[in-house]
């Protein structure tokens, strides 16, 4: 059983992989195609063999004995035998021999069969495998792919060889991928583009407000509008902002350098304590050793993205716990809060932009929706997985694996 991730949601998936002998795999199919072939003409052939020699032997009459006046012939028992009987005799002893060579011939030519079949299928099986090795390197071209999550479209087969009917599937694969690849490329520049653009009229705005807002003279009525319009500018700033992060966790991580997770979780319980305060949320860790080779700043993206969403969709007088570890080689970042019951159903789209629960969830001052989104795509970019449970007693836990760093 392996432990994998969804490259089509970024949820955490279980595959289970069989060996590749009892897997109902083309292989095994064509290694059945050519044995059964092999075993098919064998037993043809041996049957043909063996009407042939039989109607051979069957064609072979014994030689007719004219006994001489004066000659007598006796069996084993001393018996004597007249010419008649001793022609049926020669005649019966013949039939006989003719049934143990046949009888022989059989034997061992199905011995020789079986050996051969043997033989025929571990041979099938050994050119099956050589002519399908072109399919391996195009499904793992395919898996590497979608373990990435769409970020590693730059890679390419190039497969070499005879221009055959797997050549041209691998040369069909290579196009599609770098048309996929210029259409993310081509995305997340205008994301990122459209982004940056945006955020100049933003921050120009705000600071006009605040300086219209800094004159003392400014009525009540005008200052109240100003700190709405503030207001209004710093979420479409968060969105913005959340955008353009969005768009760059996206691509595939290129630069990895080690982190300890226990060290990022616990400054962001740090970081978040004067909220959960303010919320009357009570914050708990427990900090195991937990390495991930990844970049730091996505990563302490996503331990704040999920304590915050914690202690704000959380309850009066509730709780957030965030825990490190490391198991089997997977390091696991698990983030548990209390707070209202949630459907199972709802999970399947909070991982989405600009979805939030129902309920109080909708509520502008708590996000722009980006949150967990970010958290799935940065999670994805460093090839983990991520999954979300809600509790019985109501809240949310969210767990998060990374392969371990590599030696």
């Amino acid at each position: 059983m392996i432990l994998g991730a969804d490259p089509a949601t970024g949820y955490s998936a279980r595959l289970s992989y069989a060996p590749d002998w009892l897997r109902p795999s083309i292989r095994m199919r064509l290694t059945a195609l050519y044995g059964g072939m092999f075993l098919i003409a064998g037993v043809l052939l041996l049957g043909s063999v063996y009407l042939l020699v039989g109607r051979r032997l069957a064609d072979q009459k014994p030689p007719s004995f004219e006994v001489t006046e004066g000659v007598r012939f006796s069996d084993a028992l001393g018996r004597e035998l007249s010419p008649d009987d001793l022609n049926q005799f020669l005649e019966d002893r013949q039939g006989n021999q003719r049934d143990l060579v046949l009888h022989a011939l059989l034997q061992q030519s199905l011995l020789a069969l079986v050996l051969l079949s043997v033989i025929a299928f571990g041979f099938g099986y050994l050119m099956a495998g050589r002519v399908l090795s072109p399919l391996g390197r195009i499904t793992a071209a395919a898996r590497s792919v979608a373990g990435t999550g769409g970020s590693g479209l730059h890679r390419r087969i190039d497969m070499d060889g005879p221009d055959d009917e797997l050549k041209e599937l691998a040369d069909t694969f290579d196009e599609m991928l770098e048309r996929l690849d210029r259409a993310f490329d081509s995305q997340r520049k205008f994301v990122a583009n459209a982004s940056h653009e945006l955020r100049t009229p933003l921050a120009i705005n705000r600071t006009l407000l605040e300086v219209a807002l800094g004159d003392p003279a400014v009525p009540p009525e005008l200052r109240d509008l100003g700190d709405k319009l503030l207001s209004t500018n710093e979420r479409s700033e968060r969105l913005i902002e959340g955008l353009l992060l969005l768009a760059r966790s996206e691509n595939e991580l290129t630069d990895r350098k080690p982190v300890d997770l226990a060290e990022v979780a616990g400054r962001t319980l740090e970081q978040v304590a004067p909220e959960a305060a303010e919320r009357g949320v009570q914050l708990r860790g427990d900090f195991q050793q937990a390495d991930v080779s990844g970049n730091l700043v996505l990563l302490e993206r996503v331990a704040l993205n999920l304590a915050q969403n914690a202690v704000r969709y959380n309850e009066p007088d509730g709780w957030v716990e965030m825990s490190t570890s490391s198991v089997a080689g997977t390091t696991m970042l698990t983030v548990a809060n209390s707070g209202p019951v949630i459907p199972p159903d709802n999970l399947e789209t909070i991982f989405e932009p600009f979805r939030r629960m129902r309920g109080d969830r909708t509520e502008s001052e708590k996000g722009v929706g980006l949150g967990l989104s970010i958290v799935r795509s940065v999670v994805r970019a460093h090839g983990g997985w991520i999954e979300a449970e809600p509790r019985v007693e109501g809240g949310l836990i969210v767990r998060i694996g990374f392969p371990g760093p590599t030696v």
